[in-house]
């Protein structure tokens, strides 16, 4: 049956007269009353019979009255978005691809908010192997995080805070024996971050700007080992300002500002459009925004130069904050190497 001819019955039944019901449904009433003329055809009784000046319901229009008014609450509450949704009784596990770096900052406190409100939600975090492929348009993963970089066309993307690189060596380096400005950090010795071994990117072109040059003489494929190696040596990696503090201490590690101009990272987040009016994985999305934007778990300070970025967001192209040039130049769209 018509949807609406039921929405035409309900309010017949609710108000017992034509004219009413014409005005709640925004219809004359000659067409209202062929309406009825119609209901009480399917129906096949009279549903409301005149009674002096008014109309009264039949025995039967009386046992439709409620269950007409419940099914169309059910209708409404079907099609209306996000109907029913409710994180507590959510099962559901959602994967996000993003680098190392902003994985340690943000499994725990975004783990921490998801089961606050959905015990039986799980998430899974991969690596950035996937970058570059179609894996939101295949539905291999559900966000992207990091520094955007070269999506499908039909790909939503939302910038969630903007992230800046800061040097980052042991507490003991000679670096921090006196003032850093570019040409005593382009002659300290660097780890270069990348999983494909770039490294050269935006810092050593800065640095060109002013006729000088760094070495860089290791590459890693990750942030975690980057900080690992700078903790044993006297090499000189790049991280996020303000990200991991607590880590960054206990780890004996001290952050500074890199002396170049440097433009920020826009850190984003990117899905798939057919997940966008899908009421769970708009709640997921709207958590892992805001443990971004938190600072990262361990909140104490890490001494040093630290700065003011939290790690943002960004489809899958990785943090960006690679050392030996990876941070994606953003305005060419390439995604982070590093």
């Amino acid at each position: 049956m018509d949807l609406n001819l039921l929405r035409a019955l309900d309010a017949l039944l609710q108000e017992n007269s034509v004219t009413r019901a014409a005005e709640r449904l925004g219809t004359s009433p000659a067409a209202a009353s062929r309406t009825l003329a119609r209901l009480r055809r399917a129906v096949g009784d009279p549903l409301l019979v005149r009674a002096g000046q008014q109309l009264v319901p039949t025995p039967r229009a009386l046992e439709l009255r409620e269950e007409v008014s419940a099914l169309l609450r059910g209708c409404d509450s079907v099609l209306r978005p996000g109907a029913g949704f409710d994180a507590v009784h959510l099962r559901r596990s959602f994967t996000v691809q993003s680098t190392d770096l902003l994985l340690a900052g943000l499994a725990g406190p975004l783990t921490e908010r998801i089961h606050a409100e959905a015990p039986h939600v799980d998430v899974v975090f991969l690596p950035e192997a996937m970058e570059g492929g179609p894996a939101l348009r295949q539905g291999v993963i559900d966000v992207e995080l990091g520094v955007l970089g070269q999506l499908d066309p039909e790909i939503r993307t939302r910038v969630l805070t903007r992230g800046r690189l800061v040097g980052i060596a042991r507490t003991g380096h000679p670096l921090f024996k006196g003032r850093i400005d570019a040409r005593r950090f382009a002659a300290a010795d660097h780890i270069g971050i990348s999983r494909t071994g770039k490294c050269h990117g935006p810092i050593d072109t800065a640095l060109a700007e002013l006729g000088l040059r760094r070495r860089t003489v290791v590459v890693v494929p990750s942030h975690t080992s980057a900080m690992i190696v700078a903790r044993d040596s006297d090499l000189v990696a790049l991280t996020l300002a303000d990200w991991l503090p607590g880590t960054t201490a206990a780890l004996g590690l001290r952050t500074f500002p890199i002396p170049l101009d440097l433009e920020p990272l826009d850190l984003a987040m990117a899905w798939h459009p057919r997940n966008s009016a899908d009421p769970g994985h708009r709640w997921f999305r709207e958590h892992v925004a805001a443990a971004v934007r938190e600072p990262a778990g361990d909140a104490a300070s890490a001494g040093g130069g630290g700065t003011d970025a939290r790690s943002g967001t960004g489809s899958g192209a990785g943090s960006g904050t690679g050392g030996g040039g990876n941070a994606a130049d953003r305005r060419t769209g390439s995604r982070t190497g590093a």
